[in-house]
């Protein structure tokens, strides 16, 4: 048997773990990187050997079977991995992709929720031990979901009524903790992030500078809400062995 591992899935390359990987090697875990979006049977490691399930963020739509088949994969893995109690991490797609395949509802949002904004704390979690009422963190998607029947609220924004949402051992974040100043930079290189930006009505130059101000309050959150989830996929690493 072949050490446990954290399988990420990634779907654009630009939307990487970021400071999920970070506080990921930072326990000595291994893990494993893939972009399976657009195969119909992705080959996935042996699900007996996941120590942990990390679903990023990307462009698509969490119901964009046709052109994206592998995403069906990604649900029925978060699905299974719920189950029988795996650490499992969903960013904004990811977030999407865990909601609905617990049944709830996907919308297309009316706008786009992008930029530095705030999101308020509806319910504590040891995920959140330290977080306040509000916080400002950084916003990029259209889609929203609804609750799924059973989960916790966690957080949500004026614009977005599930902003944060826990269900069993899944964790589901539609804002992204992950980023940091050097990732925020490859994204706004990217010209279809560009593009959404200032179809939203924003610009580069004051994305930055809001990031800047927020990120004082942004790290300290992602690395307790990354390392608490590190900590489970350890945990449950041991159980493998």
């Amino acid at each position: 048997m072949t050490s446990p591992q954290v399988l990420i899935l990634q779907h654009v390359p630009w939307e990487k773990p970021g400071r999920i990987l970070a506080n990921l090697e930072d326990l000595g875990l291994e893990t494993l990187t893939l972009n399976v979006a657009r195969k119909k049977k992705p080959d996935m490691p042996d699900f007996d050997e996941l120590a942990g399930v990390v679903i990023m963020g990307g462009p698509m739509g969490a119901a964009d079977y046709d052109q994206y088949p592998g995403l069906k994969a990604e649900a029925k893995l978060a699905k299974a991995a719920i189950s029988v109690g795996k650490p499992v991490l969903g960013i904004c797609l990811g977030h999407q992709i865990i909601a609905t395949a617990l049944g709830a509802k996907l919308c297309k949002g009316e706008e786009p929720e992008i930029g530095v904004g705030p999101i308020k704390r509806v319910d504590r979690h040891d995920y959140f031990s330290m977080w306040g009422k509000q916080l400002d963190v950084l916003h990029w998607h259209c889609d929203t979901v609804g609750l799924p029947d059973g989960a916790q609220l966690l957080a949500r924004s004026p614009q977005t009524k599930v902003q944060a949402f826990r269900f069993g051992s899944a964790l589901g974040l539609q804002f992204h903790l992950e980023v940091t100043a050097a990732m925020l930079e490859e994204w706004l290189e990217e010209p279809s992030m560009v593009k959404e930006l200032k179809a939203a009505g924003g610009s580069k130059s004051k994305l930055r500078e809001a990031f800047a101000q927020a990120d004082a309050q942004i790290q300290p959150l992602g690395e307790q809400v990354f390392s608490s989830f590190a900590a489970r996929c350890s945990t449950y690493a041991k159980t493998l062995n």
